[in-house]
């Protein structure tokens, strides 16, 4: 026999009467109420993202008696550039902490300037932002302190500051201790100080520089007619056509294996004045590894500490 599915009356189930039914369904759909509905303020559905940091890109610092900025507007940024005239064939582009440098042929109109740029825009974007973030890095490290004592760079490790009264300043350095003794006079200021200290890693680096450029010239079989110390902001060497070398004294802070790859890198520029393929197979013979040694430059000038305050 098949039973019916219609459920058999319970004698024994308790009566619920109209009031307590309509007391359940109220609470029974109160509690599928969202939970922004019990707030009277609207909600977003999604939460906004933060706004992107604001980009400051360097601009060039126009001197008293230089023509004035050039502006130019790409995409949603408005840029100025120093323009330089020149009796070059084209139009080059250099940038450094202190903003973008257009150098162009006298004769060039400067709507072609200006189209130039455009042309490249994303590369001198992309530059610009870059030396503008490492320039608030280094604005965000703590300066070294001159006191006896303090700490300063020298090729890649900490030498130790000493300050000693003295009839007369001087610099004495032990190599084996990595201590830098100064002899301070009677009423000398911190600036002074600077100084001294400043013109002793100056004669370091050039005692260095021309050991090391006697190395790789002869690896590469080159001559050199002369060296002479630089204090760019950001450039750390440069080579003519004629032999003169020019490299940053501020080197002298890095470890040798980073000043071995600048010295390279300059003295290859005598047999390809360029940055071809070729030059950089002439920097490969003597330094393999250039690559890593130009991000570990780039690396250690953003976390080197502000040594001198000039």
């Amino acid at each position: 026999m098949i039973q019916s599915s219609a459920p058999q009356k319970n004698e024994s189930s308790p009566k619920i009467d109209g009031d307590q039914l309509e007391l359940f369904a109220q609470d029974f759909f109160a509690a599928l109420e969202p939970a922004a509905k019990q707030s009277s303020a609207p909600q977003p559905l999604f939460k906004a993202p933060p706004a992107p940091p604001k980009v400051v890109f360097p601009t060039p610092v126009r001197a008293p008696d230089a023509p004035p900025l050039r502006r130019i507007q790409l995409g949603p940024h408005s840029l100025e550039f120093e323009l330089r005239r020149s009796s070059r064939r084209s139009i080059g582009f250099m940038i450094d902490d202190q903003g973008l440098r257009v150098t162009a042929p006298k004769r060039i109109a400067l709507a072609d300037i200006d189209n130039a740029i455009r042309a490249k825009q994303r590369w001198i974007l992309t530059k610009l932002r870059e030396r503008g973030e490492r320039r608030a890095t280094r604005q965000e490290r703590a300066p070294v302190v001159w006191v006896d004592g303090a700490q300063l760079p020298y090729l890649g490790a900490n030498i130790t500051l000493r300050l000693v009264d003295a009839p007369r300043s001087r610099c004495e350095f032990d190599a084996q201790a990595r201590v830098l003794t100064v002899g301070v006079v009677a009423g000398l200021a911190e600036w002074q100080l600077q100084e001294r200290v400043k013109i002793w890693f100056q004669a370091e680096a050039k005692r260095l520089f021309a050991e090391r450029l006697d190395l790789y010239a002869e690896k590469l079989g080159v001559r050199h007619a002369s060296l002479t110390l630089s204090s760019a902001g950001t450039r750390w060497g440069s080579c003519t056509v004629d032999g003169r070398i020019r490299l940053n004294w501020r080197l002298v802070h890095y470890a040798l294996p980073l000043v071995d790859y600048v010295v390279a890198h300059e003295l290859a520029h005598l047999l390809e004045m360029n940055h071809s393929a070729r030059f950089w197979a002439k920097v490969e013979s003597v330094y393999p590894d250039y690559d890593g040694a130009r991000l570990a430059l780039r690396q250690r000038s953003q976390e080197m500490p502000v040594v001198f305050s000039a």
